[in-house]
């Protein structure tokens, strides 16, 4: 059970998110909390703070008067509960929920404790707020999504409870819970930060891990089909590259392939002075989809590591517009809730995935070309070539999906549009940046779920089931356990989907 202290690590998510856990408060939380909503109730008396006392974006300037000011959080709310598009998923929701319960927790936001009391109860409870994909600009952080979750909490809006969307009001009154009542500026403070597209952010990165680890199995498996030569897997050879990246993926896919009876010893076949052809039929090198895997996924990995870091110091950092310093007694402005740190982290995410795609693409076309391995029917068709196609209308699907995802891959962190007559005149897009990443991810799943059919197929094919490595087996056979061997032409898309579905899976 993660125990709420204002410190989360990746793992927290996971066991939240992935796991169900529920999410316990440290005593300590609600005494922050609850002593910088003290601070800032007697601080705010006879000054000037933003979104207390004043108007919000270029309507600073106008004062509000003291009667008005609950008032005037709930308009905030309700004004820009403005999203469009389709509902973002639980998961995600739910890791931005985590990861604005973990900020506000930290006693920066002059928050009443009830906001932190009843998000908690929220996400042990399982009511995820409606929040749409559309709206976001990423400057004064997920202003239009964090809207929608700050309207949930004052009991408006619509919850997904128990598999149905509902109105929140019913919801709350079947679990007996009470809305927040506004007492300072929890309207803004739910709604300026960057949770959103952070939560959003932290689920790309468990999920690209998983994607990682299939692209490890995979890349492993299709050597040891082609019975290739291990040396570009070598300890020494990657060692005099200083990359970590590249070591680790080395080192994993010398740890899958360990026990295989089928790649092979270059000092075994090409430095013991036999060969005495002048042309070899054999290659004496792989194509680099097999040989450069380290090299390929490494960056992948050194960057998945480096996002994952930007990312949790995002979720641990007061990411509010002022910040409350009860320490040092006074409130400060500035621009904490701006994106660029996500959009740019998101951004370089979505390239590597991208690039994970197309080498998974390209490993697929291998197996597929007859003329390239040289050892498997075209489309590794086990049927009557000619009369069957084997995997050839798939991979149609895998080359769409690629380029779509390369088209994806351009940078959102670059496309800034000024808005809110002008007073947010460069913004991060961090939020789109997230969601497109998604997008990228669920699309390496399914090209990753083709290669592995494909994968199983070859095996079959080579009747090498005894001959792979424990490792190969173990994917082949969890992979034979959703797609049946198959000669005859089959309808491919629920298997392709059911598989996509297993890998995604692996991720909880």
């Amino acid at each position: 059970m993660p125990i709420l202290q204002g410190k989360l690590e990746i793992a927290d998510f996971e066991k939240t998110i992935f796991k169900n856990e529920a999410v316990q408060l440290h005593k300590d939380i609600i005494e922050r909390v609850q002593g910088s909503f003290n601070f800032l109730k007697e601080f705010s008396e006879n000054k000037i703070i933003y979104g207390v006392n004043t108007g919000f974006g270029p309507m600073a300037q106008y004062k509000i008067k003291d009667e008005e000011r609950i008032q005037l959080q709930y308009n905030l709310i309700r004004s820009h509960a403005s999203g469009t598009g389709n509902p973002i998923s639980a998961h995600h929701v739910r890791a931005a929920m985590l990861a604005r319960l973990n900020t506000l927790s930290l006693g920066n936001s002059g928050v009443h404790p009830s906001v932190i009391n009843l998000m908690g109860e929220l996400l042990n409870k399982n009511i995820i707020p409606l929040i749409y994909e559309h709206g976001g600009v990423g400057a004064s952080g997920d202003l239009v999504q964090l809207a929608h979750l700050a309207l949930v909490l004052i009991g408006e809006g619509e919850v997904f409870y128990k598999g149905e969307r509902r109105n929140t009001a019913e919801v709350f009154e079947l679990e007996n819970l009470q809305p927040i009542k506004v007492e300072l500026r929890e309207g803004l403070a739910l709604m300026n930060g960057t949770s959103v597209m952070t939560g959003i952010g932290v689920v790309n990165v468990l999920y690209t891990r998983t994607i990682m680890d299939w692209m490890i199995k995979a890349s492993s498996a299709i050597n040891e089909i082609v019975k290739a030569y291990d040396d570009h897997l070598s300890f020494e050879l990657n060692q005099t590259k200083k990359h970590n990246g590249q070591r680790k993926v080395a080192e994993m896919m010398r740890t899958h392939l360990k026990d295989s009876a089928l790649t092979r010893k270059r000092e075994h076949h090409l430095y013991n002075g036999t060969k005495k052809e002048d042309v070899f039929i054999e290659k004496v090198q792989e194509y680099y989809s097999l040989r450069c895997v380290p090299q390929i996924l490494g960056p992948v990995l050194d960057t998945l590591d480096s996002v994952e870091s930007i990312l949790i110091e995002e979720v641990n950092s007061a990411n509010d517009n002022p910040i409350v310093d009860v320490e040092n007694r006074n409130v400060y402005h500035g621009g904490n809730f701006h994106g660029d740190y996500i959009s740019l982290e998101m951004d370089k995410l979505k390239i590597v995935v991208a690039k994970m795609t197309m080498l998974s693409e390209r490993q697929l076309n291998y197996l597929l070309n007859s003329k390239l391995n040289d050892i498997l029917p075209p489309f590794v068709n086990m049927g009557k070539l000619g009369l069957n196609f084997g995997m050839q209308g798939v991979q149609f699907t895998a080359t769409s999906t690629t380029a779509e995802s390369q088209m994806l891959s351009n940078p959102m962190y670059v496309h800034s549009i000024p808005n809110n007559n002008d007073n947010q005149d460069i913004v991060s897009m961090g939020t789109n940046a997230a969601l497109i990443t998604k997008k990228v991810i669920e699309n390496a799943f399914e090209v990753v779920a083709i290669e592995l059919i494909t994968i199983i197929q070859a095996i079959e094919y080579l009747e090498v089931q005894d001959q792979v490595s424990s490792e190969t087996k173990k994917m082949y056979q969890q992979i034979r356990s959703i797609v049946p061997v198959f000669k005859e032409d089959v309808v491919m898309y629920p298997y392709v989907n059911k598989v996509k579905e297993y890998l995604m899976d692996t991720s909880k």
